[in-house]
């Protein structure tokens, strides 16, 4: 490593740590159902092979180098992409893609905080017993006068972001490492109920035909492009988790096959939650529907219906939350590791200021549901929509693109080398090469790929 060494408290000691909190970054909320929905959308097994090459050609290679940045220089974005840059004779403007990474995660912790407020408010209503028997059109409105209730969701998004925030004022150690430990085998046990509760009530053949057949004719070429952005969200690329984490990973960690044990990690959730999912969402008659209107309609209604869904429903909120606890540290720790080191401030204060930051734009996102607002943000609904879409479609892209540009033609590699040194030099050069030759042009493919379709 290029700077000076960590205290013992700013590493992890073992490489599990790295790898399962790496895996809880990656199995937030998105890969709880929106895998599922893209995959039966997009042609089924079709999406599922793209995907997977996809995940393992383009994305994984790209958080790699962001897992190598960090070993490099630190778990400062900024810092970390300005000492490299100057190792290698380049312009120190390179350190602008830190920023854009810092800024990124910000914005999308300001709608996901809200999102994952409603997923513990939630796991109260279904645990009270609000849905049983309750009929499709009462679960939409009983939703539709949540977003309406303003308070409510005040109350839940900001206890939820207490709870992240205080997991990452706690420290690498005792905060992230801790949460990890307890959090993903957590996970695991609660979805094995989910999976046992759907063979027994949900409708295993209609969510084998939904998610598993082949269905060529829905698979296009807009579909692997969707494949390709769906990989980079659900890894965690461009927000600076990859470059923070590889910081805080013991020096012998061989990265390239921990991100792989990620990468598989993360797939399998993500199919085992879409078969818990939708065979309950399925035993019920229902159509699947992506975002909110599976979340919060159709699986209440579904788990409302099934005998002892009120359980199981809760189960599966409380894992949604737990979830999204996991992804909402890791995309808040880079930002508060690189406000810590630029401004030379205690870790409290500079989660508390960032915190601050994320619930006060939040309280703009909670509004703009409001039926009484009349603020337009750029044409869209409201906040969300449009925040989503621009870190989505534009702001995680563009991130990754220039961190991929600047690992795969900027760095020396001699300078990148000695940070993959648990890796064979066949490796070296196979990750090189994808990232160089694969990765770069696929997503500015994926960036550009709008303006074509438009």
């Amino acid at each position: 490593m290029n700077i000076a060494a960590f205290n013992a408290s700013d590493r992890w000691s073992l490489r599990t740590t790295f790898v399962l909190a790496l895996s809880a970054s990656a199995a937030g909320m998105g890969s709880l159902w929106r895998f599922s929905y893209l995959t039966g959308e997009h042609g089924g097994a079709a999406f599922v092979i793209s995907y997977v090459l996809c995940l393992f050609l383009i994305a994984v290679p790209v958080l790699v180098a962001e897992a190598a940045l960090g070993r490099y220089g630190g778990p400062s974005v900024v810092m970390a992409i300005t000492l490299a840059s100057d190792r290698s004779g380049l312009s120190r403007e390179w350190r602008l893609i830190g920023v854009l990474v810092c800024l990124t995660g910000a914005l999308i912790l300001t709608f996901y905080i809200v999102v994952a407020g409603w997923s513990l408010a939630y796991a109260g209503f279904v645990y009270e017993g609000t849905f049983a028997a309750a009929p499709a059109v009462e679960v939409g409105m009983h939703f539709e006068q949540y977003l309406t209730d303003t308070p409510a969701q005040i109350y839940w998004q900001s206890l939820f972001l207490l709870a992240a925030a205080g997991t990452v004022t706690l420290g690498v150690q005792r905060g992230l490492a801790m949460l990890v430990w307890v959090a993903v085998p957590l996970m695991l046990v609660m979805l094995a109920f989910l999976l046992k509760f759907a063979f027994d009530y949900g409708d295993m053949d209609a969510t084998r035909d939904y998610l598993f057949s082949a269905k060529l004719a829905d698979f296009t070429p807009q579909s692997a492009l969707v494949a390709l952005g769906h990989a980079f969200f659900t890894l965690g690329v461009g927000v600076g988790i990859g470059i923070t984490y590889g910081a805080y990973a013991p020096q012998q960690t061989p990265i390239g096959r921990s991100v792989i044990v990620v990468a598989l990690i993360d797939t399998l959730i993500a199919m085992l939650a879409g078969v818990a999912i939708y065979s309950v969402v399925f035993a019920n008659n229902m159509d699947p529907t992506a975002g909110p209107g599976l979340l919060f309609i159709s699986l209440p209604y579904a788990f409302g219906n099934l005998d002892q869904g009120d359980l199981a429903g809760t189960v599966f909120f409380a894992l949604s939350g737990l979830a999204a606890l996991g992804s909402a540290a890791a995309i808040l720790e880079p930002i508060v590791a690189t406000v810590k080191r630029q401004f030379r401030v205690a870790r409290l204060t500079a989660t508390v200021a960032v915190g601050a930051t994320v619930w006060l734009v939040s309280l703009a996102v909670i509004d703009s549901f409001s039926p009484t607002t009349e603020m337009i943000w750029f044409g869209q609904p409201n906040l969300m929509v449009l925040l989503d879409s621009i870190t989505t479609n534009l702001l995680l892209p563009l991130a990754a693109l220039l961190i991929a540009l600047l690992m795969g033609w900027g760095l020396r590699p001699e300078i990148l080398r000695p940070e993959l040194a648990q890796g064979s030099d066949l490796f070296f050069s196979l990750w090189r090469f994808l990232l160089r030759y694969i990765a770069t042009p696929s997503i500015a493919l994926l960036l550009l790929a709008p303006f074509y379709w438009r």
